[in-house]
């Protein structure tokens, strides 16, 4: 399976949520705190509206914001389908 991209920032409970559903899932990951990555926090603004919207995650070339985790899961599907 692809690995996505985790855009988060620390204290936030929707992304612990989204971890763990990922994890669930044996989903692979790359975090990035978009609160110590300048760039990663940049990525999230144009994906987000110019908002730093957490989480994000990118899956190939698709963005997407405040994901469920069956929502990355089928990103991911479509993907490698």
């Amino acid at each position: 399976m692809q690995t996505v991209e985790f855009f988060w920032r620390p204290g936030c409970p929707f992304c612990v949520f989204l971890d763990r559903g990922l994890r669930k899932h044996q989903v692979t990951m790359t975090k990035r705190n978009i609160w110590e990555d300048a760039e990663a926090a940049e990525i999230v603004r144009a994906a987000a509206n110019g908002n730093e919207t957490v989480p994000t995650v990118r899956v190939g070339t698709q963005y997407l914001v405040n994901p469920s985790p069956k929502e990355v899961v089928r990103a991911l599907a479509a993907l490698q389908a």
